[in-house]
């Protein structure tokens, strides 16, 4: 089965090749990766050590960070290099403190996954959560390369454990240890005889306890809000708009202001959802302290901007819930002491489940709930500090992940 999926991912780059020519997107996604060994070969010494981080985005460079910054600690006599799947990722966290060296992971063909371990040659690699690469696991292997999963998460109806993924599991030997984030994940491992593996939770918990304390500050948002509430959608996608929407032009209490940031930064999609809103509104690139005070609703037009946007909100609201998409980031708003909605499919998301059980989290299944439910929280301080006291503790609880990873990792050095 290696054999015919690495024949399927070079047919596939060949298809790549052809699309570029007809589609930005994959130009753009080949383009980046074109000279991945050439910064290798230039900044890569044969006499240095390597460990060899991976993540696929942001999101999971954001839950490592805790450990990844103690694997910097304790491994000092070593360089760092992280990869990247995604160009989102990449751009936002090229510059960071944890890596001496960041790339975009090349295409998982036998022949780069080989250039690429034998370039570094890392005297470990951390994959985050879900990236599992068949031909990157294979030559890890082969380079006896110490091989660690950071916040796994598995399923018993993930395909790995179907009858037809019993060659993926094969690759699943590479790993030396899985750190996975719930029992559950531990269970299904061990049922497959992968003994290897422990629980650490999730370190996302300790990410997001520091954003409080990084410097938050967005000029004229203060003017913005004036002594008003201010609601806070995250990560928005259609299905959550259209709600949200309906709400500030049907809402006639002059008590709350609104900050919408997409889930996609896209200009025409922002500016055609801002044309059906009767309210003042404005985009943040556009604010100044001239017109701040003057608008009812701010549409979030950039990247990087979302998590000391909370640090604002008095009602936060995370997208993704209402349509299929997958809800995005529940604990960057939950961590400023705020109440939190979210739509009706959340099942996949524990903290979630969890924190609609403890009072915290609301889940809305429609326009109706939404209007009922915001309106509640409007009208109800009591109630709002209550539940954005509920989501602090239970994040403050459930820290700790970082220190078991590292614990192991200082008896195996």
């Amino acid at each position: 089965m290696n054999i015919l999926y690495d024949l399927l991912i070079n047919i596939f780059q060949l298809h790549l090749h052809v699309l570029k020519y007809f589609n930005k997107t994959v130009f753009n996604f080949l383009i980046k990766r074109k000279k991945i060994f050439k910064k290798l070969k230039s900044n890569i010494s044969k006499n240095e050590k390597y460990i060899w981080i991976h993540v696929a985005s942001l999101g999971e460079y954001e839950q490592g960070l805790p450990v990844f910054k103690k694997i910097k600690s304790l491994y000092k006599d070593h360089k760092i290099v992280l990869s990247f799947f995604s160009s989102s990722g990449y751009d936002l966290r090229k510059n960071n403190p944890i890596s001496d060296l960041t790339v975009y992971l090349p295409i998982d063909t036998s022949y780069n996954a080989k250039r690429f371990i034998d370039l570094i040659n890392p005297e470990i690699a951390v994959f985050v959560k879900y990236e599992f690469w068949p031909n990157f696991l294979k030559y890890l292997k082969k380079n006896n390369t110490p091989t660690y999963l950071l916040a796994g998460v598995f399923r018993k109806n993930h395909w790995f454990f179907k009858p037809y993924g019993f060659w993926m599991r094969n690759n699943l030997k590479t790993f030396n240890h899985f750190f996975v984030q719930n029992n559950d994940s531990k269970k299904i491992l061990k049922k497959y005889n992968f003994n290897n593996c422990s629980v650490m939770g999730d370190s996302r918990f300790e990410r997001v306890l520091e954003l409080p304390n990084q410097k938050n500050e967005i000029k004229y948002l203060n003017k913005f809000k004036k002594s008003k509430q201010c609601f806070v959608a995250g990560s928005t996608w259609n299905e959550d708009d259209e709600i949200i929407i309906k709400f500030i032009n049907s809402y006639k209490e002059n008590d709350i202001c609104f900050i919408i940031a997409p889930h996609q930064i896209d200009l025409n999609k922002i500016n055609k959802a801002k044309s059906f809103i009767k309210k003042k509104s404005i985009l943040m690139s556009e604010l100044n302290k001239d017109n701040a005070s003057k608008n009812s609703v701010i549409f979030i037009d950039s990247i990087g901007l979302l998590t000391s946007v909370y640090s604002y909100a008095d009602i936060g609201y995370v997208g993704g819930g209402m349509g299929n998409t997958g809800l995005h980031n529940t604990l960057e708003p939950a961590v400023f002491k705020i109440p939190v909605i979210v739509g009706k499919n959340f099942e996949k998301f524990h903290e979630v489940s969890e924190l609609i059980n403890l009072k915290g989290f609301i889940s809305i299944k429609n326009y109706d709930t939404f209007k009922n439910e915001l309106i509640d929280l409007i009208n109800n301080k009591k109630a709002r500090d209550k539940m954005g006291q509920i989501n602090y503790k239970y994040i403050i609880n459930k820290i700790g992940a970082s220190e078991k990873v590292i614990t192991y990792l200082k008896q195996k050095k």
